[in-house]
Formats: C-alpha cells, sequence, structure tokens
C-alpha cells in the first residue's frame, strides 16, 4: 500500500511506477503463470514453490488492485474463484517474453 501512496506524493516517473507494480518475490512468476493457463488459486501451488496461500492472495489481490488480474467467482458453494489476465496484464507477458530474451544472452555471455 505505501508504494500506491509514493507513487502519487513523490510523482515518479512511468518507469518506477511499472517497476513498483510488479514489485515482489512473486508478482512475475504468477503472471507467466497465469499466461500459461493456471486460474485456480490452488493450482499455483504446483508451479511455485514455496509460495504460501497468504502471501499469494495478497499477491493476487494487488495483482487484482493494479489492473493486471481479474478475479471471476465460478462457483459461489463451494466457491470457486478463477483469475485472468487483463489487456493490460497481456501486455506485460510480452515484455516479460523479451525480458526472458535478454535473460538468455546474459546467461549465454557468463
Amino acid at each position: 500500500m505505501k508504494n500506491k501512496i509514493r507513487v502519487t506524493d513523490n510523482k515518479i516517473c512511468a518507469l518506477e511506477h511499472a517497476v513498483n507494480t510488479i514489485s515482489g518475490k512473486w508478482k512475475i512468476p504468477i503472471v507467466w503463470h497465469l499466461q500459461q493457463g493456471l486460474r485456480r488459486p490452488s493450482e499455483f501451488f504446483y508451479h511455485i514453490a514455496d509460495i504460501n496461500r497468504r502471501v499469494l492472495s495478497r499477491q493476487l489481490k494487488e495483482l487484482e488492485e493494479s489492473g493486471l488480474v481479474i478475479k471471476q467467482v465460478v462457483k459461489l458453494k463451494p466457491l470457486e474463484v478463477e483469475y485472468h489476465l487483463t489487456e493490460t496484464g497481456d501486455s506485460l507477458v510480452k515484455i516479460l517474453w523479451q525480458l526472458n530474451a535478454w535473460g538468455d544472452v546474459l546467461l549465454e555471455n557468463q
């Protein structure tokens, strides 16, 4: 929450705002797995090591507040929810693919 207040109060640049939006240990892996088809919170535990329910819920909520994902209630009893990338989230995935390619170059140069 403090980052959001700081963003508006300090009038930081667009790049810093973007980095603040996706900062955190789990946000990029969550977005990455959403684009690969994971939808339900329980599915993330099989693909992202060491993440716990509380942290996953908080990160998904922050991504939703940032406009990168949409939470959709599928069934009320028992409650089932799914998460989907928004258009903004899809545009982030394109950038992540470019970052992945850059990472490949870095690994080759080591």
